[in-house]
């Protein structure tokens, strides 16, 4: 299983009603209060995954991705995926979705490898307070 179809499979998961902050809703935030936040965790997740630095790539991940992300796996992956391996530090931003308690922000990707473009996705709401990434995804 690569790493684009791991990621995949573990995009946005609702927060337990314990977990939950009745108050923050992140889809209420400006476009550009979205971007603001969304940009830098993504410059971080190309340069982690570029490096295969497992620990810094899961670092913002909400408590459930982060389990659900085995580190054997990612780092084979990391060792074996020329596209997980060459991202372009280049990215150009789509648009974002927002939906429930969180919002998922659309990049068009280029790798420094392979020809074409692919389409990046991260999806990002609240945790304890914090805001984190609840699903990231490159296909």
């Amino acid at each position: 299983m690569s790493l684009v179809d791991l990621l995949q499979m573990h995009s946005a998961t609702p927060l337990s009603s314990s977990d939950r902050e009745p108050h923050v809703n992140i889809i209420e935030k400006a476009d550009e209060e979205i971007r603001a936040i969304a940009e830098p965790l993504w410059r971080d997740l190309l340069k982690h995954s570029n490096e295969g630095k497992y620990e810094e790539f899961v670092k913002n991940f909400s408590g459930s991705m982060a389990l659900a992300m085995d580190q054997v796996t990612v780092g084979h992956q990391f060792a074996n995926s020329e596209l997980a391996r060459n991202l372009s530090e280049e990215f150009e931003y789509l648009g974002i979705i927002r939906r429930g308690e969180h919002v998922t922000v659309l990049y068009r990707q280029r790798s420094t490898k392979k020809a074409g473009e692919w389409l990046g996705r991260l999806v990002l709401g609240y945790e304890n307070g914090k805001i984190r990434i609840f699903g990231a995804s490159i296909f």
